[in-house]
């Protein structure tokens, strides 16, 4: 299931704008893995005030698209259809870069654990023009929807 496009994230993930944070699968492992994009312009909603004089994404948010990533990773597990995955925690999460417009995005979610079909962990990273700008754990749990 490469290059899944926007469309289909939608009918995957329950995010909207403003805070559908990928606009692309362009890598998909299934069970295991999931690369994906985002282009960021200065049209983004949070620059207005991220910085005014001199935006940058925040890192927040960035950590937010990794796990969007994940999602997708982790709704198409088998048995896990209908359930939201929700942040347990992060650990481990560096900032190396700050992240403007016009940069796009490469995100990477990366499956180590699901424990009981209800909690578990993701490495993930985010790189732009092959640089390192976050990495860390990503912990989720699933719940109903």
């Amino acid at each position: 299931m490469p290059n899944i496009t926007i469309e289909a994230i939608q009918q995957i993930l329950p995010h909207r704008y403003p805070f559908l944070l990928i606009d692309r699968i362009i890598a998909y492992e299934s069970g295991r893995s999931a690369v994906g994009l985002k282009n960021v312009t200065i049209n983004e909603p949070f620059f207005q005030g991220h910085f005014p004089n001199r935006p940058i994404m925040p890192g927040v948010l960035i950590v937010e698209a990794m796990a969007q990533v994940g999602g997708i990773v982790l709704t198409q597990l088998p048995d896990v259809g209908g359930q939201l995955s929700l942040f347990a925690g992060i650990d481990g999460v560096r900032f190396r870069r700050p992240v403007i417009p016009g940069d796009q995005l490469i995100l990477t979610a990366e499956l180590l654990v699901v424990k009981q079909k209800r909690f578990g962990k993701m490495q993930a990273k985010a790189e732009v023009d092959g640089q390192l700008v976050c990495e860390g754990e990503l912990m989720f749990s699933l719940v109903p929807m």
